[in-house]
């Protein structure tokens, strides 16, 4: 099984060649993935370069998620997260309500805190810099995830400093990497039609590779399932992919699943699971320089995200507790699983659970 006459799709046999070479494969590549309906024949490519890399292992992590305020001035059209200052939902964390959050599973092996919130208008750069350097002296081996490439060129802005200065102010208090979130899709049609307030594809990718030079990695991500074209996906891993080869600090790709509801485009459909395994295997097709794929459980489901382990994914992210930005936009899954959930799901795949930190250093098998 594997050979040429697996492939119900024509089109997979050359890419199946490269894969096999590890040639690295090219933007018509991309869209050839992309377009087959061969699923399992795309899975299958997917898969060899997972187990290449991962072999049977599948990361998750302890973590627990903090989304500090959801006020924004972005008003991006597919966030149902962030609202106008004065907006009945929204709301912003005090510094002591940030660390009650903390202190709640302080008896927890938690071992990153993911730090995530609106670009609030009026909060000080010296809030950001206390949240972090005030959740160190509580917790001083747990790793900060902490604000988007977005949410940085927000504070250098606040702060009237560089983002590299920025950063360097941040990582003395604690900041280790980035998340990847705000990178949505690089489109400009897709940007000025849905969030022409945002930091463009350039200042998320310059961010992102000024934190790489300080030696802080970070992760990337692409929303999909809205307005955006097969070439867009494309154009958009393609990206991704040059700016890893110039600095190398991308460490996670995670493909996130646009959900409509409480948006300005509630009425698209849910994405499908067939869409879902898709992106999470193209992806790892064509990031042949990005080390991990995450499938994030908490916008495919707990279910996708188990079925993904055989579709290039080798990451499920982890524990989580109570995250909203998705769940404002109409997702039902859990707010958290336990390590024994997440055990069960990737055990009941065949892999093996491998618990991780933050970099990808092994803390259980």
């Amino acid at each position: 099984m594997g050979g040429n006459g697996f492939f119900k799709d024509p089109n997979l046999i050359p890419i199946h060649e490269k894969v096999l070479a590890q040639k690295r494969l090219t933007f018509e590549d991309g869209l050839d993935l992309y377009r087959s309906t061969d699923l399992l024949g795309v899975g299958y490519l997917a898969n060899i370069a997972r187990e290449r890399q991962h072999g049977n292992k599948a990361y998750y992590i302890i973590n627990q998620h903090i989304n500090y305020s959801n006020v924004c001035i972005n008003g991006c059209k597919f966030c149902a997260f962030g609202k106008r200052a004065g907006d009945p939902l929204a709301y912003e964390m005090s510094l002591d309500d940030i660390m009650a959050k903390v202190d709640e599973r302080l008896s927890e092996p938690v071992t990153e805190i993911h730090i995530v919130g609106g670009l609030h208008p009026n909060l000080p750069f010296s809030y950001y810099l206390d949240m972090l350097r005030n959740i160190k002296t509580r917790r001083p081996d747990v790793h900060l995830q902490a604000f988007t490439a977005v949410e940085i060129a927000h504070l250098a802005s606040i702060a009237d400093l560089s983002v590299a200065d920025t950063l360097a102010a941040l990582q003395e208090v604690g900041l280790g990497s980035l998340p990847g979130g705000g990178a949505e899709v690089f489109s400009p049609r897709i940007r000025q039609s849905l969030c022409a307030k945002k930091l463009p594809p350039e200042g998320w990718l310059q961010v992102c590779q000024t934190a790489h030079r300080q030696g802080l990695r970070t992760n990337a991500t692409m929303l999909y399932g809205h307005h955006e074209t097969l070439e867009e996906r494309v154009d958009h891993l393609v990206k991704l992919r040059a700016a890893q080869d110039e600095t190398g600090g991308f460490l996670t790709f995670i493909p996130l699943a646009f959900h409509s509801a409480n948006t300005e485009l509630a009425g698209l459909p849910e994405t499908t699971g067939f869409d879902d395994l898709k992106n999470l295997a193209v992806a790892r097709l064509i990031l042949d320089n990005f080390p991990h794929i995450k499938a994030f459980w908490i916008m495919i489901g707990p279910k996708i995200a188990q079925l993904s382990l055989a579709f290039g994914a080798d990451d499920i992210d982890g524990t989580v507790i109570e995250e909203r930005i998705t769940h404002m936009a109409g997702a039902r899954t859990a707010q958290g699983l336990t390590r024994q959930e997440l055990h069960h799901l990737i055990q009941e795949a065949g892999r093996e659970p491998v618990e991780r930190d933050t970099l990808y250093n092994v803390i259980s098998h």
